[in-house]
């Protein structure tokens, strides 16, 4: 057998970053932490620690980039916020 066989994992339950974020939300308050201040500071930080291991979150929050996170931030609360302008 000499040819290079190919070998992939299966992507196991991967999750948008939006479900990331709900995910790791869910499991900083069930330690009883403030998650908005711990996410926060993981983000300005990039300091993993911010982030509980809790229910895997430290290891789902370090699979997104913080610039993908950030942009789901700014995505969320633009749309969220979205007013048509009226005409004057």
């Amino acid at each position: 057998m000499q040819d290079t066989m190919k070998f992939s994992l299966p992507r196991e339950n991967a999750k948008t970053p939006s479900e990331v974020i709900m995910t790791v939300y869910q499991a900083m308050k069930e330690k009883g932490y403030d998650p908005i201040n711990q996410i926060v500071g993981y983000l300005i930080s990039g300091d993993p620690t911010y982030i509980t291991s809790h229910n895997n979150a430290r290891f789902l929050m370090s699979r997104l980039e913080r610039d993908e996170l950030l942009e789901e931030f700014i995505a969320y609360y633009v749309h969220s916020h979205d007013v048509e302008e009226k005409p004057e």
